[in-house]
């Protein structure tokens, strides 16, 4: 890894730290947005606080910052192998353990959305994106839904014949996202109740588990 490419992962760690959803909570809406939701630090907090305008800014910014690193160092600058695999990770890196936060940040979903922007452009977030709002419509429990999208995504990365460089990203991006859910995945998902209503299953409601983005 050379220099150039060094300075250019801190780079990107830096810009993945930015807080945007705790910034935009302070300044615009005048309001913490760890005291809602889940207490997270991430945008769809700011859509709790603010209202679907300023949570829908906080996502697009949350997606830039890893976007625009990784999409100038891939495409532009047509880096490839075990530099660019850090490059693509030093946002989502940089947004989940914030040194701005005292490395207490967010999930890190918006930012690994931005990661798959800059790597392929418009397919994964496509695919990521739609499996995503489907199985969250489906199920009581965001963390369950970010790793049946995971299953999704790698499962178009093997069938396509993804480069490398993607399945990698796919593993460690994973694992991330896997780690920053890791309490609410102790408890098994449920169909939602107006779901389970619509397919006449009986029986008590599942217990609902936070759903927790960002």
């Amino acid at each position: 890894m050379t220099i150039e490419q060094s300075l250019f992962a801190a780079v990107a760690f830096a810009l993945g730290s930015l807080p945007f959803a705790v910034w935009i909570g302070r300044l615009a809406l005048r309001k913490d947005v760890r005291d809602y939701g889940d207490g997270n630090p991430g945008a769809f907090n700011v859509m709790r606080a603010g209202g679907i305008g300023w949570g829908t800014m906080a996502v697009a910014l949350d997606v830039s910052k890893g976007a625009a690193p990784v999409g100038f160092a891939y495409h532009v600058l047509k880096w490839d192998g075990l530099p660019m695999l850090i490059i693509a990770v030093a946002p989502i890196f940089g947004h989940a353990f914030s040194p701005l936060l005292n490395f207490r940040g967010g999930k890190a979903i918006a930012s690994t959305g931005g990661m798959w922007v800059g790597l392929s452009l418009w397919q994964i977030p496509l695919v990521g994106g739609s499996a995503l709002i489907l199985i969250y419509l489906l199920l009581n429990s965001s963390a369950w839904t970010v790793i049946f999208t995971l299953l999704v995504i790698v499962g178009y990365l093997l069938l396509s014949g993804a480069p490398e460089l993607w399945l990698a990203a796919w593993a460690v991006s994973g694992a991330l996202l896997i780690y920053k859910h890791r309490k609410e995945l102790n408890r098994l998902p449920g169909l939602r109740p107006e779901i389970r209503r619509r397919l006449g299953l009986g029986g008590p409601e599942p217990a609902e588990v936070n759903r927790k983005t960002g």
